[in-house]
């Protein structure tokens, strides 16, 4: 087995290139050149639901899509998901394909259909009960069952499957996201062998020991061992990885077993996720931050000197909702002027509520929400504001742009985007971020965010009182600096890093010793 890791791209604190935008993307893979991308994902891009009127098209507002979507349009790609709407079997043909986007297609969408038991013991068991508390370290111990993981093997068998069939060529590129695919990569190689597979990994790598908490913890290195590239948000998640890969080296050498492994040259690759940069009519859209502000509090019943802390979350344990709430009663109690001046406005997307340790985090978040605002309401003025629902992107920006201060309190993540977000939509630069050191952001984001440990009650006190008191002028130098950060390192920049080495890996091996194309389907 032999590791090599590629250096970390260019930020905006070394500006040497001018920032990535889509139409730079698409340069990468134009329809002229003979590389097949295939994007593997979860998350189909588009999705058809049965609505009252008919069927509602709905796109995926994420930021993977945002990134890869110009370079699968742009070379008339693939991209193989999860089906997921209620009238996705309608919009395609015999072998499962549609063209997207709607009414203007560039690229195919290749969806595959699974069965309601694996479904759950894919997706809700062993996808988000194992490797989600596993890798974000949470408060909630993981659950490892052999029926999931004989699931987790059935899906990615049936992806890798997809794959094959798809590629028209011994050598596309393949382009694999986040832990729901971990086998995939060996499965493909295993027919595929000439085949370029990149692997992103969004979420956070646990430390070797946490990792070894997993029964099948091998098998799932083993797997990512055999993608060209192993991408990971940060540093700290590639060593994590690379101890990993270490100790299975070690194991399979011991054993004389797993050859495969003992062939393997991962390359592995650190590429923080980022968001798109505002153009400027996009900016120019934006209302006001005097009309978000009065808009927010109008809307919520609050007197126009009301400071507000804006919090944008799914209803995740691993997000630190209650570590946040916990604070806002700090902060209350120990500088009790505050009291009817300051809300925590928190978004709590839903999410897993089928899942028992989600739903019990979530009954418990609002039961503590319900006793603080009983106790230190004040003139009307409630402490927090829980907002358990979905709010599309104008909605989240409005909140952004209302804000005195943004507070990420994730107790473990890979990126954390709200962050970015919020930057990103701050023209006026001013509001504070008060950031989680355990958010991937907090990387290229400090010293202009204010960091802490969200699981020190009394520091996270204290930061988001720094921040409610800090002046004017160090928002605004704060703010701008953290704003060129996220403007050049956007998100087109993660999508050309990862896609430029993938050519450059993809060349270097097609100058080799060639191949013999055989039909690996």
């Amino acid at each position: 087995m032999h590791l090599s890791t590629l250096p970390l791209a260019p930020t905006a604190a070394c500006p040497l290139t001018p920032p990535w935008t889509p139409e730079r993307v698409r340069t990468l893979f134009p329809p002229a050149a003979d590389a097949q991308v295939i994007v593997v994902s979860c998350r189909e891009p588009y999705s058809h639901e049965y609505v009252n009127a008919g069927v509602k098209v709905t796109s995926a507002a994420s930021g993977l899509v945002t990134g890869l979507e110009p370079v699968v349009r742009a070379c008339g790609g693939t991209w193989i998901a999860h089906a997921s709407g209620s009238a996705d079997a309608d919009f395609v043909d015999s072998d499962g394909v549609c063209r997207v986007p709607p009414g203007c297609p560039e690229y195919s969408l290749q969806r595959v259909w699974l069965q309601e038991e694996e479904r759950r013991g894919f997706l809700d068991g062993f996808a988000n009960e194992s490797l989600w508390p596993m890798c974000h370290d949470a408060p909630v111990e993981p659950s490892f069952r052999a029926s999931d993981w004989r699931h987790y093997v059935q899906v990615n068998t049936r992806f890798a499957d997809a794959v094959v069939r798809t590629a028209r060529h011994a050598d596309p590129i393949v382009l694999v996201q986040d832990y729901h695919f971990a086998l995939l990569p060996e499965l493909i190689r295993a027919r595929l062998p000439r085949a370029t597979v990149v692997t992103f990994w969004h979420i956070p790598w646990p430390s070797r020991e946490r990792l070894q908490t997993c029964p099948w913890w091998t098998v799932l290195v083993r797997g990512l061992l055999n993608s060209s590239i192993v991408g990971f948000q940060t540093v700290r998640d590639r060593e994590n990885f690379k101890s990993a890969a270490d100790a299975c080296q070690r194991r399979w050498t011991a054993r004389s077993s797993l050859a495969i492994a003992n062939s393997t040259s991962a390359v592995l690759g650190t590429y923080p996720i980022s968001v798109p940069w505002p153009s400027a009519g996009e900016s120019s859209r934006l209302p006001s931050v005097s009309d978000c502000r009065s808009g927010v509090l109008r809307e919520h019943g609050l007197a126009p000197h009301v400071r507000l802390i804006i919090g944008v979350d799914r209803f995740d344990y691993s997000k630190g909702l209650l570590e946040k709430i916990h604070a806002i009663e700090s902060l209350l109690n120990r500088y009790p002027r505050w009291r009817g001046s300051v809300s925590l406005v928190q978004v709590a997307a839903p999410t897993r509520s089928a899942v028992p340790a989600y739903a019990a985090y979530q009954a418990l978040v609002r039961a503590e929400v319900t006793r603080i605002n009983k106790r230190l309401c004040r003139d009307g003025v409630l402490p927090v504001i829980l907002l358990e629902s979905q709010h599309d992107r104008d909605a989240v920006n409005r909140l952004y742009r209302a804000a005195s201060v943004c507070a990420v309190t994730s107790l473990h993540d890979g990126m954390n985007l709200v962050s970015k977000e919020f930057v990103s939509v701050r023209d006026d630069e001013q509001g504070v971020l008060v950031l989680s050191q355990s958010a991937g952001a907090a990387a290229e984001l400090q010293p202009d965010a204010v960091t802490v440990d969200p699981r020190d009650t009394r520091a996270l006190t204290d930061a988001l009182a720094a921040a409610l008191q800090m002046d004017s002028a160090q928002q605004r130098r704060r703010m701008a600096r953290m704003r060129r950060t996220v403007r050049q390192a956007n998100i087109y920049q993660w999508a050309g890093a990862m896609l430029s080495d993938a050519a450059l890996l993809r060349q270097t091996s097609q100058e080799g010793e060639p191949e013999a194309w055989a039909d690996a389907a």
